[in-house]
């Protein structure tokens, strides 16, 4: 045999040996890869998820902004029509003066504090939902958005 054949020969084997490693290699990686993909679509699952919660109770918390809202002009609304139809019918037949002056003043009476019960449940529904979106969901975006785990999850 002759030195090109040898040195052909150990070429040949030199680059079968370096093919193998790289082989091995990119097996290594490639399972590697596979992990953090999976890894990653975990964690990115999880932070969706979370997303998706919150999303689900702030829609659940206006719903029932929502819900105390209309009722509380349904209850209103009711409310109006009814006073207004007493006293339209006390005013109507009744045959004394004196009686009739005082159901205007009470009228009058009603009629205010009836609309400052009605704002100031309207208020409050407006005030809680405003303070809830700022103590509850402000906190939890923020640590959605934040880089590091919060301290109960590390």
């Amino acid at each position: 045999m002759d030195i090109v054949s040898l040195f052909s020969a150990t070429a040949i084997v030199a680059s079968t040996g370096f093919i193998t490693v790289s082989l091995r290699q990119h097996s290594r990686n490639t399972r590697t890869l596979r992990l953090l993909h999976s890894q990653r679509i975990s964690a990115n699952s999880h932070i969706q998820k979370t997303r998706m919660d919150l999303m689900e109770t702030r829609n659940r918390a206006r719903l029932l902004e929502e819900t105390v809202k209309n009722g509380t002009s349904a209850v209103e609304k009711v409310h109006k029509a009814i006073t207004t139809t007493t006293f339209s019918l006390i005013d109507r037949f009744s045959t004394n003066e004196e009686f009739r002056e005082n159901a205007r003043r009470a009228r009058e009476t009603h009629d205010q504090t009836s609309d400052q019960i009605y704002r100031s449940v309207h208020t409050t529904n407006k005030a809680l939902h405003i303070l809830a979106d700022t103590l509850f969901f402000g906190k939890k975006e923020k640590q959605l958005t934040a880089r590091k785990k919060p301290k109960d999850e590390q």
